[in-house]
């Protein structure tokens, strides 16, 4: 499968959804942009790698790219290599000279590492086609991004009665659910009502 090559376009916070930020890429040589919502830790993360800033104490991925080099491990390359449910998967493509290895990592972990590492980052057409956007001069990209931002929030969100008129496997259920998707806002409130549950 052919790889395309993106480039790192900017970092947005999100106007209505408080704590999400959208990481945009852009396709190299292309028109389209692969919006991916992130934490605040993540955004923060790559946001002082971009600006060449240094904080007081390492922050993880400077602390796992300290690691990789003592062990004389490079990272080459970066790949979102598939799409779940609104999930982005990626993966980092490391080599200690003589070997190759693949490693998992949640998309906006592996973004903040190839930063530091200054490696490439690459997807697939199939991702780009189904959740990449066409932009246009006369399109700002913020639009895109809050758009996405919404639609996101609604999807995932959840009314205090729908918790409370759960039954408890079906909270353990959604709560996997929302930890594989990476929903930690949705995973925190149901956690929550787990929690209520047992202290009555």
């Amino acid at each position: 499968m052919k790889k395309i090559k993106l480039e790192i376009v900017g970092l947005s916070y999100s106007q209505t959804q408080s704590g999400a930020y959208a990481l945009v890429l852009g396709e190299d040589k292309g028109k389209r942009r692969l919006p991916i919502v992130i934490g605040a830790f993540e955004a923060q993360a790559i946001a002082i790698e971009l600006e060449n800033m240094t904080p007081q104490r390492p922050l993880t991925h400077d602390l796992f790219k300290s690691f990789a080099a003592a062990f004389h491990i490079e990272v080459e390359e970066v790949i979102i290599f598939n799409l779940l449910e609104g999930v982005f998967y990626a993966k980092l493509v490391c080599s200690d000279g003589e070997k190759k290895m693949e490693v998992d990592a949640r998309t906006s972990d592996a973004i903040a590492i190839a930063v530091r590492f200054g490696c490439p980052i690459y997807t697939y057409e199939f991702i780009l086609s189904s959740a990449g956007v066409a932009i246009d001069q006369d399109t700002p990209i913020e639009d895109v991004i809050e758009e996405k931002l919404e639609k996101k929030s609604k999807a995932t969100a959840l009314s205090d009665s729908e918790l409370s008129g759960a039954a408890t496997e079906d909270l353990k259920e959604m709560l996997k659910k929302a930890l594989d998707e990476e929903a930690y806002e949705r995973a925190t409130k149901i956690r929550d009502e787990l929690a209520k549950r047992k202290n009555n």
